[in-house]
C-alpha cells in the first residue's frame, strides 16, 4: 500500500476539498483522484460517496481514515527518531575497556559525555581478549584494547599510545635501580599477572618462553591495584605499562623497565564488516581526534 496514497486521502477528508487538499499538498486535482482510485482498487472498496463536488465516507473510506492516520503518525514518529539519531540527540554505546585502561581515558569518555548528553554509554571492563571475541560477536560497538588483536581477520583496528611495560618490585635492596631489568633475571621469581583473558599475560608468557623459561604464577588477577598491593606483600612480581605505574606508591614500590623492552600498544577496535551506530561513529572520530 502506497504511503503517499494514505497521505493524500488523510489531506483530502481533512480539506474536504480536492481543490483545498491539491493547494495543501503542491499536487493537482487528478493526482489525488488517482491516488485515491488505486487505493480503492487495491482494497476493493469505494472509500468515497461522491455527490457532485462534495463527498463523504464509506464504511470502508471510515476504516481505512483510521488506519492512515496510526501509520502516518508512526512514519512521522519514526522519521523525528531517524533525525535523533542522525544528530545524535539520542542512542546508545556499547563499549568496553579493560580495567586498567578506563583511568586513562576517563577524561575521552567525558568530552565524548559533553559533546553527546543524549547518547547512553554502556561500558563493561573485562580482558582484551573477551572484549574482542565480544566485539566479533555484535555484544560490544567497539573496545579499547592492546594490540595486536588475536584474530584481526574480523576485525578493524587503530592504535592510540604505546607505553613500556615496567616490572613492579617490592621496595627491597635487591631491587633498587632505574636501569631495564632483564626478564631472565625474573626467573625464580613468582609472576603476579592478569587473567588469562588478558592480552598481556599472552605476551609476558610468550617472552618468558623465548627467554628459555617458563614462569611460576604466584596468583592472576583482573584487578591492577591488587596486583600492585600482592607486590607489596612480598609475593612476587607484576609487570604494569608505564601510566599505571605513576599511580601507584613509588615510596613502596620500584618500577623498571624491562630488557628487552616490552611495549604495550593500545589501540581501539571495531567490527570489520558491519554496520556501526552514529553513536559508534563519533566515537571512534573522537578517538581519532584525540591522538
Amino acid at each position: 500500500m502506497d504511503i503517499r496514497a494514505l497521505r493524500y486521502f488523510a489531506e483530502l477528508v481533512q480539506q474536504q476539498s480536492f481543490t483545498r487538499a491539491s493547494e495543501k499538498l503542491f499536487v493537482t486535482q487528478p493526482t489525488i483522484s488517482k491516488m485515491v482510485r488505486s487505493l480503492e482498487e487495491e482494497i476493493g472498496e469505494p472509500l468515497l460517496q461522491r455527490q457532485g463536488h462534495s463527498f463523504s465516507l464509506t464504511a470502508a473510506g471510515e476504516l481505512v481514515l483510521n488506519r492512515a492516520h496510526a501509520i502516518l503518525a508512526e512514519l512521522s514518529q519514526l522519521q523525528a527518531e531517524l533525525q535523533d539519531l542522525r544528530f545524535l540527540r539520542r542512542g546508545q554505546l556499547h563499549l568496553g575497556i579493560p580495567p586498567m585502561v578506563g583511568p586513562l581515558y576517563a577524561d575521552l569518555l567525558r568530552r565524548y559525555r559533553q559533546r553527546y548528553p543524549e547518547v547512553e554509554l554502556s561500558i563493561v571492563e573485562y580482558g582484551g581478549r573477551h572484549l574482542e571475541q565480544a566485539v566479533s560477536r555484535g555484544e560490544l560497538d567497539a573496545a579499547l584494547t592492546m594490540l595486536p588483536t588475536r584474530d584481526e581477520s574480523g576485525l578493524t583496528a587503530f592504535e592510540l599510545a604505546t607505553h613500556p611495560i615496567m616490572a613492579v618490585l617490592p621496595n627491597e635492596a635487591g631491587w633498587q635501580g632505574t636501569s631495564p631489568v632483564p626478564l631472565e633475571a625474573l626467573r625464580s621469581t613468582p609472576f603476579l599477572l592478569y587473567t588469562e583473558t588478558f592480552t598481556l599475560s599472552d605476551l609476558l608468557q610468550q617472552r618468558c618462553r623465548e627467554s628459555g623459561f617458563t614462569p611460576t604464577v604466584a596468583a592472576r588477577s583482573s584487578q591492577w591495584d591488587f596486583l600492585a598491593a600482592m607486590v607489596r606483600s612480598g609475593m612476587g612480581v607484576a609487570f604494569l605499562p608505564e601510566p599505571i605505574c605513576r599511580q601507584l606508591d613509588n615510596r613502596e614500590l620500584i618500577f623498571r623497565p624491562l630488557a628487552p623492552a616490552l611495549i604495550w600498544r593500545l589501540g581501539v577496535i571495531w567490527p570489520q564488516q558491519r554496520y556501526l551506530s552514529r553513536a559508534a561513529e563519533a566515537w571512534l572520530a573522537l578517538c581519532r581526534d584525540g591522538q
